[in-house]
């Protein structure tokens, strides 16, 4: 395996803030992606906007501004993260589908591989930089687009499972599941274009959760204890 993709979910960088950021949980994820990089591993870092921005649930504001609004929540979120990760000994570079001035570059393809090549960690902020699409179809675009091996989902839950957790005791949790499945039981790993889009172009997805000790570190050695989601 060459490249991976991870995704952090904004809420699970917050710690139990549940808003903003909690510097040592995002530094812990700093220091395990430098172990990866340190042995060869190239990482891109997609990054949810949900610790600051859930404008999907007002009824106040247009869907357009609201998602334009989730979008800079990314690009301030990659901005914090990637400079954590500087404090601690990496190379980074931020992207975004469209222009901020100087806090970012344009992204391309070229520009991603260049950096990627460097050894540098990149930043794919603000989505897709179009309303109506998440931040989940942003990473399974970003994947396809620079040609990552596979996704990883690191989450405030620590695996796929049949139901909320949350609401039912009972709930199943899934070593493995398929792309199909998730779609047809619509099992929410990521948002159902993301999922067609995952399929579509067979991009494996593996879910754990964030906040289990050397969580992503454990991931990539083959200590594995969330969900492969296979296509």
């Amino acid at each position: 395996m060459k490249r991976i993709l991870l995704k952090l979910s904004g809420e699970a960088l917050a710690g139990e803030k549940k808003t903003g950021f909690d510097e040592d949980t995002v530094r812990g994820v700093a220091l395990q992606v430098k172990q990866l990089v340190d042995n060869g591993l190239e990482v891109g870092i997609v990054i949810g906007g949900g610790n600051f921005w859930r404008g999907r649930s007002s009824e106040n504001i247009d869907r357009t501004k609201a998602d334009q609004i989730g979008m800079l929540a990314t690009v301030m979120n990659c901005i914090y993260v990637s400079e954590i990760f500087r404090s601690v000994g990496m190379m980074t570079n931020i992207l975004t589908p469209f222009e901020c001035g100087s806090f970012t570059k344009l992204f391309s393809k070229d520009r991603a591989n260049k950096y990627f090549a460097k050894g540098m960690v990149v930043f794919f902020a603000g989505g897709t930089g179009h309303p109506y699409f998440s931040t989940d179809t942003g990473v399974v675009l970003r994947a396809i687009e620079v040609d990552a091996d596979v996704i990883l989902l690191a989450k405030a839950i620590d695996g796929v499972y049949d139901s909320d957790p949350a609401k039912n005791p009972e709930a199943k949790k899934y070593d493995e599941v398929s792309i199909e499945e998730v779609i047809s039981r619509n099992l929410q790993v990521v948002d159902m274009t993301a999922s067609i889009l995952a399929r579509d172009n067979k991009i494996p997805m593996w879910v754990f959760g964030l906040n289990e000790e050397n969580s992503i570190v454990n991931t990539m050695n083959g200590r594995f204890t969330g969900t492969k989601v296979t296509v």
